[in-house]
């Protein structure tokens, strides 16, 4: 079955950097499009960044652009987001997605989240 797994989460200071990681199985990863998102608490859940399946193309929100960097190793199955720069505003769960066709349909499937915390 697809699974995903962040890690690289934690408490930082303003100005600091952390690379999260979401290692992926159970699936072809090197077909599939990935993408980071984050919820803060009390706001729904937002896009940050994706990639294409060879890692060819990224696209980022507007709030991190030119501070974090989406990348991804398919000989590990595994995604990265690079945050450099961070601010309060950054602090959040951070998850992982994979979205794939299947006869039913797309289907999402999400990983279970790592927090980070930017904090002095």
């Amino acid at each position: 079955q697809v699974q995903l797994v962040e890690s690289g989460g934690g408490l930082v200071q303003p100005g600091g950097s952390l690379r999260l990681s979401c290692a992926a199985s159970g699936f072809t990863f090197s077909r599939y499009a990935m993408s980071w998102y984050r919820q803060a608490p009390g706001k729904e859940r937002e896009l940050v960044a994706a990639i294409t399946s060879a890692g060819v193309v990224t696209n980022y929100a507007d709030s991190v652009k030119d501070r974090f960097t989406i990348s991804r190793d398919n000989a590990k199955n595994t995604v990265y987001l690079q945050m450099n720069s961070l601010k309060p505003e950054d602090t959040a769960v951070y998850y992982c997605k994979s979205r794939q066709a299947t006869f039913l349909g797309p289907v999402d499937y999400w990983g279970q989240g790592t927090q980070v915390t930017v904090s002095s």
